[in-house]
């Protein structure tokens, strides 16, 4: 039989606006609720590693292990490769995977991570199955989300509202689950999981200097990246609309009293021995 796959799209896809908040991810800034359970010598899997930057902090953490970082995306392995090599890696490798049907033996790995995947995926207690298959007993599942209703900004302006309503509306079209930081330990439980920590933490963007990078992404990745292309193909907005969008993320950020906080949802599970 064919293996199943992914029915969702990937609402971003990899614009250098995109990238731009991808390859700001660190460990620290994006998985901290999983580093104190993290040993030297261990295996771990990376699902959705993108360009690699918390793969390789990941990799520097195990150095008598072993990390492979996965990505539905062939192309973006490439800058993930490039990352690593950077700093000099050796235990850290790359291959193409869905997380829906992961090419893995059952028991592999003792730690499977994955963060901002579960909001894209078509069917995410499926995927969740499959990470605790490849976990080996007394492993972890680690999984990161954001929850796109709970971000919260001030000042508020009817055109940051517009976005928020906007992005939730192309997420869901596109098959995915935008508020999936909520939902993370209902999934967990559905797929079977039982020994579930539930924490959550933020990204806070508040100064000039942080402003300007937040703001400008999203005014850039709203014009021009495949989030633009799904919204207007898919008949959600016009040019224009996305245009006084942008305007608005821009008009955000040179606020000097502008804050915008990212909720985020985690689940740390430990596999039944």
């Amino acid at each position: 039989m064919p293996k199943p796959q992914e029915t969702a799209v990937y609402t971003h896809g990899h614009h250098e606006s995109v990238l731009r908040s991808h390859t700001w991810r660190t460990a620290a800034n994006s998985a901290a609720y999983l580093l104190g359970s993290l040993k030297p010598h261990m295996k771990i899997l990376d699902i959705g590693c993108g360009p690699g930057t918390i793969t390789a902090d990941l990799a520097a953490l195990v150095p008598d292990g072993q990390v492979t970082g996965v990505d539905r995306a062939p192309d973006i392995l490439d800058q993930a490769r490039a990352t690593a090599a950077d700093r000099g890696l050796e235990n850290v490798g790359f291959a193409v995977a869905d997380v829906h049907a992961l090419d893995f033996p059952d028991n592999t790995f003792c730690v499977v991570h994955a963060h901002q995947v579960l909001q894209h995926v078509g069917d995410p207690v499926r995927a969740l199955g499959e990470m605790v298959r490849v976990t080996r007993p007394g492993g972890f599942i680690a999984v990161r989300d954001s929850d796109y209703s709970a971000m919260t900004w001030y000042p508020r302006s009817a055109g940051m509202d517009d976005w928020q309503e906007l992005y939730l509306r192309v997420a869901r079209a596109n098959g995915g689950e935008p508020d999936a930081g909520r939902r993370l330990k209902s999934w967990a439980l559905s797929a079977g999981l039982t020994d579930i920590t539930a924490t959550s933490s933020t990204w806070t963007f508040a100064t000039a200097e942080e402003r300007q990078w937040w703001s400008g992404l999203w005014a850039d990745r709203t014009l021009a990246s495949a989030y633009a292309e799904r919204a207007t193909e898919g008949g959600h907005a016009t040019t224009e609309q996305l245009a006084a969008v942008s305007d608005a993320w821009r008009a955000w950020g040179r606020q000097e009293d502008g804050w915008f906080a990212v909720l985020h949802g985690e689940i740390l599970c430990r596999k039944n021995a």
